[in-house]
């Protein structure tokens, strides 16, 4: 297996760990407002309306728009399903809640791995985030890429074909010439589907320890890695051999 020349990242669960950013960053309002569900219940009920949400944009039940929308949309759905109603909030508590998404923390081995695959590859993302959104959440974090890429640029949410094709082709590459590396199955499935190198990133806890919804997705991806750090030397050894 030849390596990539670029690489292009999932980035919920993949690169940040969503699950227990959210939970931190909603236990106050959970505290004063749900006492009856635990921050983690919150932020797993929470991305449980993620991909409804997005399959209505990908059915053209709706037009696209960006994952920010959809985020805030959600939490008004969620606080409905918990018997709270929207209206008892002000707009600056519910905006504070939903930009939760701006504010996620990196898997402890995601700086070091991702500066070190940075020496060797081209980095970009290919998430379901939007520019602004991305944009965010680095400055938060800290993390730097070489191109926000993904759904928003080509207005389709993945596992659509647009969203890995129209990546691929704004780096001016092949779809064999670039590498999805996620920690979900299926975003690896429909990356392989349309041509792209796959390498797996395990992230147990993604769910808080809950097992992940899609296995039944799961294959013989092209690299599987326990971590960014452990993916580096793997394609370090490859090009150490191939000289």
């Amino acid at each position: 297996m030849g390596l990539p020349k670029a690489l292009a990242f999932d980035v919920f669960g993949t690169v940040v760990d969503w699950h227990r950013s959210i939970s931190q960053e909603v236990r106050a309002f959970v505290a004063e407002h749900l006492p009856h569900i635990s921050p983690e219940k919150f932020a797993l009920d929470w991305r449980m309306l993620y991909q409804p949400a997005m399959q209505r944009c990908r059915s053209a039940e709706r037009p696209f728009v960006a994952l920010d929308v959809l985020h805030h949309e959600m939490l008004l759905e969620l606080l409905q399903q918990y018997g709270l109603s929207p209206q008892r909030f002000d707009a600056s508590t519910l905006q504070s809640l939903s930009s939760a998404w701006r504010r996620l923390n990196p898997w402890p081995d995601v700086p070091l791995g991702l500066s070190r695959l940075r020496m060797h590859f081209p980095v970009v993302t290919l998430s379901n985030a939007n520019v602004a959104l991305m944009v965010a959440m680095n400055r938060f974090n800290g993390l730097q890429w070489d191109a926000i890429l993904g759904a928003e640029l080509a207005k389709a949410y993945k596992p659509e074909p647009a969203a890995y094709l129209t990546t691929a082709e704004v780096l001016g590459l092949a779809p064999h010439e670039l590498c999805l590396v996620a920690c979900h199955h299926s975003d690896l499935a429909a990356a392989r589907a349309c041509g792209l190198k796959t390498a797996y990133v395990d992230r147990a806890l993604e769910y808080g320890g809950a097992p992940a919804p899609d296995a039944s997705y799961q294959q013989a991806w092209d690299w599987q890695a326990v971590s960014l750090i452990d993916l580096a030397d793997q394609f370090e050894l490859t090009a150490a051999q191939a000289r």
